[in-house]
């Protein structure tokens, strides 16, 4: 009996009004054939964000509604309970590549990442990855959204909702429960003010979670999904700083950002090719040194290991490293290692290379 790999599943996270929404949309509009499932809104009662829905193209998508979109990808407007969604979604055929959840304003992502232990989700999707979203200017200026009044309110029409928690504790849980910090709105912060922000935010996080300055929600699918870190798995790293209920209410997560038809400005993607490899741990320790000593997001592909037959697939994300070998070489297949590479743009490629033991960037 073959064992279904299980559905991972990307939590995107931050206060009303960071961008979520506009990256959100940016991922369904790159998805590259990828089936992706949205889950919006997917705690409380305060309805859906009508806008993602329109951006995606769909007109007069009402709650609890499953929803196929023109570029294959599916949307799930959800103003219920987490659960019938999930199970909505699996019971579909073809189930989709990725699940993305878009959590509200207020909630915090810890309820959700540990939802995923329960029996009838555990054995059938896996947390990818938590995304935390932040507004870059607001952060700057000692606030903690474009309009904290407005985050306020949102906050007051819940009944399920803590009023007295200082929004500064809600902050510090969605930054200690992520995988990944995007500082959205970078554009309006200069280059200095930037970095000393996404350098802050980098310490006051979890070691080996990548901190990245974006700009209208433009970031590449590659560089939000596929991070692998099974984050149900590990929620005692990722305990909040306060305790809050665990019901967190929905609402809207509009950002009046431009629509941006440039994709991957920020990033670049680049292969290196290298001789075979000594040692399948020698190698995983260049990788992950590589990727500290260079900032990389990403480091993936494939490599062959001397007196090896097999090939050995590399998947390196912050510090953490896995390989595991999946099949034999083929008799036209050159005994080499090649491993894309994805960074942010202006990367030293030839030191990159040079670190993983190739003399230059592949062709």
């Amino acid at each position: 009996m073959t064992m279904t790999a299980k559905i991972p599943a990307t939590i995107i996270t931050g206060f009303l009004g960071v961008g979520k929404t506009t990256l959100i949309r940016h991922l369904i509009d790159h998805a590259d054939g990828r089936r992706i499932a949205l889950i919006v809104n997917e705690f409380g009662d305060l309805g859906v964000d009508g806008e993602i829905l329109k951006g995606c193209g769909i007109e007069g998508c009402g709650d609890d509604e499953v929803v196929e979109l023109s570029n294959g990808c599916i949307c799930c407007a959800v103003a219920d309970d987490f659960l019938p969604a999930i199970e909505t979604i699996l019971a579909r055929n073809p189930r989709p590549d990725h699940i993305v959840i878009e959590t509200s304003g207020l909630a915090l992502p810890q309820p959700l990442v540990r939802a995923f232990n329960w029996p009838d989700v555990r054995t059938e999707v896996t947390v990818d990855g938590v995304v935390t979203v932040v507004d870059g200017l607001a952060v700057s200026e000692g606030r903690f959204a474009a309009d904290e009044a407005a985050v306020d309110r949102q906050r007051a029409a819940d009944d399920n909702l803590s009023h007295e928690t200082p929004l500064s504790e809600l902050f510090a849980d969605q930054i200690a429960c992520a995988d990944l910090i995007l500082v959205n709105k970078t554009d309006l912060l200069g280059a200095e003010a930037a970095r000393a922000l996404t350098d802050r935010l980098t310490a006051e996080a979890r070691t080996g979670v990548r901190v990245m300055a974006s700009a209208h929600g433009v970031v590449a699918p590659a560089v939000l999904l596929g991070l692998t870190r099974a984050a149900e798995a590990d929620l005692d790293a990722r305990r909040a700083v306060h305790h809050h209920h665990d019901d967190d209410g929905a609402g809207d997560d509009h950002h009046g950002d431009h629509d941006h038809d440039h994709d991957h400005d920020a990033f670049e993607s680049f292969v290196v090719a290298a001789p075979e490899a000594d040692d399948a741990a020698a190698l995983s320790d260049r990788v992950r040194t590589t990727i500290a000593d260079h900032g990389l997001l990403r480091v993936k592909g494939f490599a062959a290991v001397r007196g090896k037959p097999l090939r050995l697939v590399v998947q390196g994300v912050g510090p953490r490293v896995t390989t595991h070998f999946d099949r034999p070489f083929s008799a036209d297949e050159p005994r080499e290692t090649r491993l894309v590479v994805i960074a942010q743009a202006g990367v030293d490629r030839a030191g990159v290379a040079a670190a993983l033991g190739a003399e230059a960037v592949a062709a």
